[in-house]
């Protein structure tokens, strides 16, 4: 089998259709960066556009609530996820505040820190299930710590005062019944 040789011309002319290809191709691409910039974007691109702001939007505030009715439980600020639009700009599409769930030093320090961090979980318009989730482990902490006061409060009207120094029955039988202060699961983030 022969193969044709390619001539001189026919390498110009193929050189030159790959030349002529590249360009419009770099062209096309400058073309729609310039177009971005320039706020010329396609009826699509300006829809996604508007969708992408409309839920970068949604999820600031989401965080915002979070962080505004956390006050004393937050633990840091909001982080965000990103994606980038067909305008070149970079869009929230997700976000996280940290919240301490750890249990407080007495059963009334954790009931208050419950309500707080319940608060906090369920501030935004449309809290997420991990949002729920994290309301539901606070309405758990806020039934133990009543447990707590409850059963504290049968105990010394029923027991004769053996208090010794600042030691409070309801915070030493607290901690033996919710461990202590436990450091794993202690803290948690919410998500839009």
């Amino acid at each position: 089998m022969s193969v044709p040789s390619i001539g001189t011309s026919s390498l110009a002319v193929l050189s030159q259709a790959l030349a002529a290809q590249t360009k419009v191709r770099t062209a096309a691409s400058t073309e729609q960066k310039q177009a971005a910039v320039s706020g010329r974007l396609s009826e699509s691109d300006q829809r996604v556009v508007a969708k992408l702001q409309e839920r970068d939007r949604a999820v600031r505030a989401h965080e915002l609530a979070h962080i505004a009715a956390g006050a004393g439980v937050v633990t840091s600020g909001a982080s965000y996820t990103y994606e980038t639009g067909p305008d070149g700009k970079r869009y929230a599409n997700g976000g996280e505040v940290g919240i301490d769930v750890s249990p407080g030093r007495t059963p009334q320090d954790t009931l208050r820190k419950a309500q707080q961090i319940r608060a906090s979980a369920l501030a935004p318009a449309d809290p997420s299930a991990q949002d729920r989730s994290i309301a539901a482990r606070a309405d758990q902490m806020a039934t133990e710590a009543r447990i707590a006061l409850a059963d504290a409060s049968s105990q010394s009207a029923s027991a004769p005062p053996t208090r010794r120094g600042n030691d409070d029955p309801a915070s030493a039988l607290y901690l033996s019944v919710a461990g202590g202060r436990d450091a794993s699961g202690s803290r948690v983030n919410t998500w839009a």
